[in-house]
């Protein structure tokens, strides 16, 4: 009888270890996979059980949150919507999340370790804590000058901090409310459709997210590069330049737009702009020294984040001659977004210094 007893209690007992070796399974190695599981509205219901941590302008938050009543507990609210979405990005119930919102999700949701009371804790208690507080570094007045500066027009405003890379402006226009897309339902699907069919592209950051090219703004780069190779040693002496240049290899001229330009001072042919003085003076500082230069300065960059991350701005690598010299007056090949043309200026006015652009 005893015998008996102890093959039951010894079957009991595989049981039990069984069961604590598939629990540890699931809870180990499977939990992220059935979290992420479309048909799991567990993780939904949990990440909107309680309200996001804000996004701060100065000390203002600039988003809420609103009791909604309904399953999903917790919807985000955007105060001056369109004035700061191309830095806030949205929060949706639908769409997920964009820029500060996406980059810095797991400090908003109060799933960040570091806002747990010890290190793992979160992971040890599948909890979170409450959403924590993310500070910008935009200077209110700058933003709201920036963006009346843009209205009724298409285009895009960065001003950075030249001494810390903090950006204190950074708006594109025309905008829209992310507000509109916080929720569910057939008005957001409806505020979806029309914002991702509208010709003006609202929902384009084209300050971070679009390249144009920048013409004789990148200018500033070709007279960094002649001043670093030591193709130009003074800048007020004369550059042998012809006006019109002939591109390198062909029949093709240049033309200025401004008086003046031929044999023109690097001084001068800033001063004015002349396209045949920077042509002249980036095919003579050749390819590799141009490329340096450029990059220096951030282009080719890939991995560039705000926290977002920001498009390529682009400086080809292989050239021939007469492409050199248009890419060098910011032509052919060569975009650029906004905010690495800020970061252009930015080094300029900083001694050459480029700091990191940063956000928060």
């Amino acid at each position: 009888m005893i015998r008996y007893i102890r093959r039951a209690a010894a079957f009991c007992l595989l049981l039990l270890v069984a069961l604590l070796v598939n629990a540890a399974r699931v809870q180990l190695f499977e939990a992220d996979e059935l979290d992420d599981n479309p048909a799991n509205r567990r993780a939904a219901i949990v990440r909107y059980d309680q309200p996001r941590g804000n996004i701060l302008v100065g000390d203002r938050p600039v988003t809420g949150n609103k009791e909604t009543g309904e399953q999903l507990s917790f919807e985000r609210t955007y105060l001056h919507g369109p004035l700061y979405a191309p830095v806030t990005g949205y929060a949706s119930q639908t769409y997920g999340t964009t820029l500060i919102e996406n980059a810095e999700d797991a400090v908003l949701s109060g799933t960040d370790s570091l806002l747990a009371p010890l290190p793992f804790w979160n992971e040890f208690t599948r909890g979170r804590q409450p959403g924590g507080d993310v500070v910008t570094t935009i200077k209110a007045s700058m933003q709201q000058a920036a963006y009346e500066g843009l209205r009724g027009r298409r285009g895009a405003v960065a001003a950075l901090d030249p001494s810390t890379g903090a950006i204190l402006a950074l708006v594109s226009t025309p905008s829209y409310d992310p507000e509109r897309l916080s929720g569910t339902g057939a008005a957001v699907t409806d505020a979806w459709s029309r914002l991702n069919g509208s010709t003006s592209m609202p929902m384009l950051n084209r300050a971070i997210r679009q390249t144009y090219p920048p013409g004789s703004t990148f200018k500033i780069v070709t007279a960094a590069a002649a001043l670093d190779d030591r193709v130009v040693t003074d800048a007020d002496a004369a550059t042998d330049t012809p006006s019109p240049y002939v591109l390198p290899g062909t029949r093709t001229t240049l033309p200025n737009e401004a008086r003046g330009c031929e044999n023109a001072s690097l001084a001068d042919a800033i001063r004015v702009s002349c396209n045949t003085v920077m042509a002249h003076l980036g095919v003579e500082v050749g390819l590799d020294g141009m490329v340096e230069t450029a990059e220096r300065f951030g282009f080719n960059d890939t991995g560039l984040r705000i926290p977002s991350g920001v498009a390529r701005s682009n400086f080809d690598t292989d050239m021939s001659e007469d492409q050199l010299a248009l890419s060098s007056i910011g032509q052919f090949n060569t975009t650029a977004t906004p905010l690495q043309m800020a970061m252009v200026a930015s080094a300029v006015a900083n001694g050459g210094d480029l700091r990191r652009p940063h956000l928060v």
